[in-house]
């Protein structure tokens, strides 16, 4: 099971900008071979969203 989290990446005046960070655990990461600082491509198709290695 992943994790979807909600963070403040900044604050602009009264502004506030967030991203979205996905806990994966380590194994399903091994299993498929990412490493880190790796670029992905990420796509959606339906209600899915897809991750791959570019």
């Amino acid at each position: 099971m992943a994790k979807l989290q909600k963070q403040v990446s900044r604050k602009v005046g009264k502004k506030e900008y967030s991203k979205y960070v996905i806990i994966i655990p380590e194994n399903k990461i091994k299993e498929v071979g990412f490493k880190e600082g790796e670029d992905l491509f990420i796509r959606t198709e339906k209600e899915k969203i897809i991750i791959e290695k570019v």
